[in-house]
């Protein structure tokens, strides 16, 4: 039954919270940026004696001091489980030369060996094997660090990790500086091998002969990882070859489950594909960053709901929910909020059922029981079995038909056991999937035209690999990236895996797109450096003006975030100037919590969000937060948006410091007062004043006064009512505070 639409809610849609300490940490740890030189001196073992901890221990014998002990009698050793860690702190920072393992015969198959400043994120490899030999294993390193652990990702055996000796040599003394690696002139670019490519240590493969045993471990082995990590660096990709399986896939953060076939029909789960918020008590409003796509699934016989409860940049996309009989239920079942998703090229062959969901995009599906549900912003666009459009009471916002889309590309393997990328075609004026009881119209590329970029490599060889006209296809991981990637050729396809994420370093800009046509970037996440950068990700240079109608650059599940993970510092996220852009579902989020030293006023600084410059650029499902001016500035013509979620910033210390000349704030979204044309459906503002509740944004949409310029079905709330914002669009509409706290503007003019 529908779940009525609540008047009030819990004090914070996302409040901050002491986040646990980390799990185990980088099972893909950070780039290696660090290249220092071997020291002059002669190295000398500097580890032994000193201060070892370890992710678990077997039994009260073999702690972990027993591996920096110099006694090769005795040793540590882990729990029987993957991943787990030996770390030594060395006391101060030294620059390391070498690294001795004395392995038991309970060694490391694959392991990382990564040092860090302070014994906590971020970790930097500076050795990496999957082919681990036991025995004793001497390493040549270079890097520098105070803290230096052995992270083992892959026992060779069924017991844990042993070791007699953990040994680490090298100097202490002046550190020189850290410069990013160079890719030497000449470096060849490593060939794609289609049909057993590497995808890296991070993304799991599985056909129909696996035994369920072992994937149903691995899956339980990352969900208990990754359940509560949010600000951690590790990423995951689970993938599943054509074929039936039975798999409870519960997923947490940064973790992507997809099929591998060319039709979400091809691969069947029986079981589930779910997102749940136990470990926030029911509160859903923080279960970000994970996704599963082309997938379909089966309930184990008796059940009938399947339970995604999630708020942004989690996609449920080219999904298939088979069972009339059955629902998917977008939060937790009645013990918590959620606070925005999107579902995308996907049949749910029973109902959907919305409960406190918050808001939610849903493009191009199909609902066979249709849809239940309302609280604040609902928006249906091209979907077949959506509610009748009655804004606000319910707020369903229904827009019949998807002017110009392309769904997001994606990998499977054909028939012969080629990996292969499809790029779905242009739609116009589209409803429901690309797929079911229908053939996918688009291209198909093979993997060998993909440069794969594992963690570690370095901006320089990603640059060379595009210069010979690859694609890219981004492995699980955090990629720290020194120069500008730089998308030059039309129609490149850039695809990540498992919520790939991008940090730039020096404050470059991560990623820029000429102004060409069709290229598409897709599974990417931009974290901000330490470094301010003055942008994330540029989409065509400025004064772009070339016409991209009949083949536009697309971006899908693309996300950016400043802080969080770190003290992270950019600008501008993402500025488009290129014209005919479209944006299939993206989060741009400046963190209003995090990691202890990650955010606040002065500690994650961020003015926009978004700002487009080019003409006829349309948004599919945007979701800007936090940012500390106007978060979406469009300057451009004939721009469109379908669905815009968006919260202030939580933490003006006061009003004074959040002043736009005379204006009390800035607004969520502001269509610059020389455009003639723009117009905009379903749109959501909310604040949250915590640090200060006495602050007041003067109105959530800023647009010129034009016949051409409309906007409709808009919302914004005071969330609990702390703080206000006086006028939902120019000077209509609120104010929304603690007395009325949620404010409908049905159209503008």
């Amino acid at each position: 039954m529908e779940v009525p639409r609540r008047t009030t809610r819990t004090p914070s849609k996302r409040s901050r919270w002491s986040v646990l300490a980390a799990l185990a940490a980088a099972l893909l740890a950070p780039v290696p940026f660090i290249n220092t030189p071997t020291a002059q001196a002669a190295p000398v073992l500097i580890s032994q004696g000193k201060t070892a901890t370890a992710s678990s221990t077997e039994n009260g014998g073999t702690p972990a001091s027993a591996a920096v002990d110099g006694n090769t009698g005795t040793r540590w050793s882990s729990a029987f489980s993957d991943p787990q860690w030996l770390q030594v702190d060395l006391g101060a920072t030294a620059t390391l030369s070498q690294v001795v393992l004395r392995w038991e015969t309970a060694y490391g198959r694959a392991f990382e060996i990564q040092v860090s400043p302070t014994g906590g994120s971020p970790w930097t490899t500076i050795y990496s094997t999957t082919t681990g030999t036991g025995g004793v294993q001497t390493v040549n390193v270079t890097g520098s660090g105070r803290y230096v652990r052995m992270y083992g990702t892959t026992r060779s055996t069924g017991y844990g990790y042993s070791l007699w000796e953990f040994q680490v040599y090298g100097e202490f003394g002046t550190v020189p500086p850290t410069t990013p690696p160079t890719t030497p002139p000449g470096t060849p670019v490593e060939p794609t091998d289609p049909r057993n490519p590497n995808l890296g240590p991070n993304t799991f493969v599985f056909d129909p002969s696996t035994p369920t045993s072992t994937i149903q471990s691995r899956l339980n082995t990352i969900f208990t990882q990754q359940e509560q990590n949010q600000f951690g660096p590790e990423r995951y990709a689970v993938l599943f070859k054509p074929g039936t399986y039975t798999a409870d896939v519960n997923l947490g953060f940064f973790t992507q489950v997809a099929g591998l076939g060319f039709s979400p029909d091809d691969v069947n789960l029986n079981g589930h594909v779910r997102a749940e918020a136990t470990w926030f008590g029911g509160n859903a409003t923080q279960n970000f960053w994970r996704a599963a796509e082309n997938l379909s699934v089966t309930l184990p016989a008796g059940v009938i709901v399947e339970r995604w409860a999630v708020s942004q940049a989690a996609p449920y996309r080219r999904m298939h929910l088979r069972g009339a009989q059955n629902q998917i239920q977008l939060w937790n079942g009645g013990d918590g909020w959620s606070s925005g998703g999107l579902m995308a090229d996907t049949r749910i062959d029973g109902l959907v059922v919305s409960g406190s969901q918050q808001q939610w995009y849903s493009r191009n599906s199909e609902f066979g029981n249709g849809w239940t549900g309302s609280v604040w912003n609902m928006v249906f666009q091209g979907v077949t079995g959506a509610p009748p459009p009655n804004f606000p009471n319910p707020s369903h916002t229904v827009i019949g038909t998807t002017p110009t889309v392309r769904e997001k590309p994606f990998l499977y393997v054909d028939g012969t056991g080629e990996y292969r990328v499809f790029v779905p075609a242009l739609r116009q004026n589209s409803s429901g999937t690309t797929w079911y009881n229908k053939t996918p119209a688009g291209s198909s590329i093979s993997l060998s035209q993909f440069f794969i970029v594992r963690q570690g490599t370095p901006a320089a060889t990603i640059n060379a690999a595009l210069a010979q006209g690859k694609n890219l296809l981004f492995a699980p991981g955090v990629h720290r990236v020194n120069d500008t990637i730089r998308i030059t050729r039309a129609d490149t396809v850039v695809l990540g895996l498992g919520l790939a994420t991008i940090e730039p370093q020096g404050g470059v800009t991560a990623m820029s797109v000429a102004d060409v046509n069709g290229v598409k970037v897709a599974g990417i996440m931009f974290e901000a450096g330490t470094t301010n950068s003055a942008t994330l990700m540029e989409v065509g240079p400025a004064g772009s003006s070339a016409d991209h109608a009949a083949n536009p650059t697309s971006l899908h599940d693309v996300f950016f975030r400043i802080g969080g993970a770190v003290a992270g510092k950019a600008t501008n996220s993402l500025v488009i100037n290129s014209d005919d852009v479209i944006g299939d579902h993206m989060w741009l989020w400046r963190a209003d919590h995090g990691n202890p030293g990650t955010y606040g006023w002065t500690v994650n600084p961020a003015d926009t969000g978004l700002v487009v410059n080019g003409d006829d650029v349309t948004m599919y499902g945007l979701f800007v937060e936090h940012y500390q001016k106007y978060q979406t500035i469009w300057n451009g013509e004939r721009g469109r948006t379908y669905f815009y979620q968006n919260e202030m910033p939580y933490d003006p210390p006061n009003q004074a410091a959040w002043m736009n000349g005379s204006t009390r704030g800035y607004a969520a979204y502001k269509v610059a007062d020389a455009v003639n044309t723009h117009e905009a459906w379903g749109l959501g503002s909310y604040c949250y004043f915590n640090v200060n509740p006495a602050v007041v944004g003067e109105r959530s949409f800023e647009v010129p006064n034009k016949t051409g310029v409309r906007f409709h079905n808009m919302v914004s709330v005071s969330l609990g009512g702390v703080g206000t914002i006086n006028r939902v669009i120019n000077n209509t509409g609120g104010p929304a505070n603690q007395a009325t706290q949620t404010i409908y503007v049905v159209n503008y003019p």
